[in-house]
């Protein structure tokens, strides 16, 4: 009975004449429907001209100082004061990502690797949201953003594997996710954490095709440019955008010092690759720790935790308007008691 409804129902035409009319009446029921897609409370935007800086600030002992105030920070951008748009508090909480090489050169202390990032976590605030990326052949999440600490920790217990090292493409899909923890109408403080040698396999390729010509170590160095990368400057990009901060803590394998038998061109790579780690470090505010000893792999964390800990999080918009054009903004942040130092990334490449 019903099909055959549908299919009297299908033949029906509107005669010509009211066409017209049946238009109208289209255009006015459109009219009249709620327009969700240009709801404001709908949108998320994201105003990529917004410069976010983490700032740790010390006095002249090196003590942390956690107590200030928006009115307590001055920026200045290229030499020009810039007005600060938003502040965060040391206590406002993080997302951060914890990146574990689990590559071929860190199989033998992978218990003493896991026990350290446990410790880490019991270092954080509850309200710190962690995810657990690991990486070697293959880049893969292990849990994602989360405070349940119980579950993180069962990640980071299932981290395994061997073989090749692509750190960068870790770092990628680290940037990638936190840019998706920005939630409507607010952005969260966010850092990447990673635990590695720094030897990434496809840059340690093409830095060895750069050396390869190398007969002393200097040759071997001169011949690597570890700025002129383009996984690299694309991470950097990335992270001056979100205003992640970074810190690596550099694995002893990767101390071009530790070598058994050197040669220029594996000094190259090494040196190369330890500078980047740097980079990652001192372009977005973080801090390169290096492993001297595996048993410092517990401390070395738990500074990082409480580095985080002691980061006040503000933003602006420069003050001339300028967005993406391609050059380097020199930042400077002044604190207003003369005694205490503010530490911040040096600046940026407006992308």
């Amino acid at each position: 009975m019903m099909n055959s409804y549908f299919s009297r129902a299908a033949i029906v035409r509107p005669t010509r004449s009211a066409l017209p009319y049946l238009a109208l009446l289209f255009l006015l029921i459109c009219s009249s429907l709620p327009a969700t897609a240009q709801d404001p409370d709908d949108t998320i935007r994201t105003d990529t001209a917004l410069v976010q800086l983490n700032i740790g600030v010390v006095d002249p002992r090196g003590q942390a100082v956690t107590s200030l105030s928006r009115n307590d920070f001055t920026v200045y951008e290229d030499g020009v004061k810039q007005p600060i748009s938003y502040f965060e508090p040391t206590s406002a909480p993080f997302s951060l990502v914890l990146l574990l090489d689990m590559s071929g050169s860190t199989l033998t202390f992978r218990p003493q690797l896991k026990q350290a990032a446990w410790r880490f976590l019991d270092a954080l605030a509850p309200e710190d949201r962690v995810a657990v990326i690991q990486f070697n052949a293959k880049v893969k999440t292990l849990s994602g953003f989360s405070t349940k600490r119980k579950d993180t920790a069962y990640a980071i217990e299932r981290a395994e594997g061997a073989g090749e090292t692509h750190f960068y493409e870790a770092l990628k899909l680290a940037l990638s996710e936190l840019a998706k923890e920005d939630g409507k109408g607010r952005r969260r403080r966010k850092a990447i954490v990673a635990l590695t040698d720094g030897l990434d396999t496809d840059m340690r390729n093409a830095d060895r095709a750069l050396a390869s010509k190398a007969q002393t170590d200097a040759e071997a160095v001169a011949a690597i440019d570890p700025s002129k990368n383009s996984a690299l400057n694309q991470v950097l990009t990335e992270a001056d955008k979100q205003g992640v901060t970074i810190y690596p803590l550099a694995l002893p394998s990767g101390d071009a010092k530790r070598l058994p038998l050197p040669d220029p061109v594996i000094t190259g790579i090494y040196t190369a690759a330890r500078s980047r780690l740097q980079s990652l470090a001192d372009r977005t505010g973080g801090r390169l720790n290096e492993i001297q000893r595996l048993d410092q792999m517990a401390r070395l964390y738990a500074e990082v935790a409480a580095d985080l800990r002691s980061l006040y999080t503000l933003g602006y918009q420069p003050a001339n308007g300028r967005t993406r054009d391609g050059k380097w903004h020199e930042i400077r942040v002044e604190v207003g008691q003369p005694s205490l130092i503010a530490r911040t990334k040096p600046g940026y490449y407006a992308r």
